[in-house]
C-alpha cells in the first residue's frame, strides 16, 4: 500500500508554521516585557538631597550621575565639602575641607564656556608621592552628551596630588583631568587609565565653578 506523502507533509508543515508564530509572539512578548522592565528601573532612580548649594549641577545632571555611582555612596546624601565660590580657588584649601571625609567624591567643573565635566573618586583627596584610589573612580562629561569613562584596568594611575596640581587619570604624559594649584588652569586628555575622550571641547580650560560632594 502506497502512502499519499502530501497529506502528512501539510499536516507537519501546517503545525510547525504555527509552532514558529507562537514562538515568534513569545519572543515579541518577552523582549516587550523586558523592555519595559528597564524603563521602569531607570524611571526608579532615587536622587539623594542635597546638603548645600549647588552652582553647578541641574537635577537632570544628578539623575545620570546617580546611575553611575559605586555601591558605597548609593542611598547617601550628597555634602558639599569644597566649592571655589564660597573657600577661594585654592588646591591646599580642598585638601584641607576634606581631610576628616572618608567618602568618596564627586568633583564636578564648570568652565568659563559652560561645559561641565568632572570625576568621581574612590576616596577623599590629599597630598600623596604616588598614586592612590581604586577601580571605583571614574570621569564623566555633559558636553555634547552625557558620557561615563571608567577605569580600563590598564594602569593603577588613578589620583595623584601635591600643593601645585593634581591629577586624575593618567598613562603615557597624558592626564585625563589635570588642575594647577589655583584651581583656575586645567587640562583633560585620552588617558589609558579610563580610555576617555577629553572632558571639555578644548585641551586647556579655565575653570569658573568647582566643587566638591561628598557622600556622608
Amino acid at each position: 500500500m502506497t502512502v499519499d506523502p502530501c497529506p502528512i507533509l501539510n499536516y507537519v508543515f501546517q503545525h510547525s508554521s504555527r509552532m514558529l508564530t507562537v514562538l515568534s509572539m513569545s519572543e515579541e512578548f518577552r523582549r516587550a516585557l523586558y523592555a519595559n522592565s528597564a524603563i521602569s528601573l531607570d524611571n526608579d532612580v532615587i536622587v539623594p538631597d542635597l546638603i548645600g548649594t549647588t552652582e553647578i549641577l541641574s537635577d537632570e545632571h544628578r539623575e545620570q550621575l546617580c546611575r553611575h555611582l559605586p555601591a558605597r555612596a548609593e542611598g547617601y546624601q550628597w555634602t558639599l565639602v569644597f566649592s571655589t565660590s564660597q573657600h577661594g580657588f585654592s588646591l591646599n584649601s580642598m585638601y584641607r575641607k576634606m581631610a576628616k571625609v572618608e567618602s568618596p567624591i564627586l568633583l564636578v567643573i564648570e568652565d568659563t564656556e559652560g561645559n561641565v565635566f568632572g570625576a568621581l573618586t574612590s576616596c577623599s583627596l590629599h597630598v600623596s608621592d604616588h598614586f592612590y584610589g581604586t577601580g571605583e573612580s571614574l570621569l564623566f562629561r555633559f558636553t555634547p552628551r552625557f558620557q561615563c569613562f571608567n577605569w580600563t584596568g590598564d594602569n593603577l594611575y588613578f589620583i595623584k596630588g601635591n600643593n601645585e596640581s593634581l591629577a586624575i587619570g593618567a598613562g603615557d604624559g597624558k592626564f585625563g583631568l589635570w588642575l594647577d594649584g589655583d584651581l583656575y588652569q586645567g587640562r583633560t586628555q585620552s588617558c589609558s587609565t579610563y580610555g576617555n575622550e577629553p572632558l571639555a571641547p578644548r585641551e586647556d580650560f579655565v575653570v569658573k565653578t568647582l566643587e566638591c560632594w561628598a557622600f556622608i
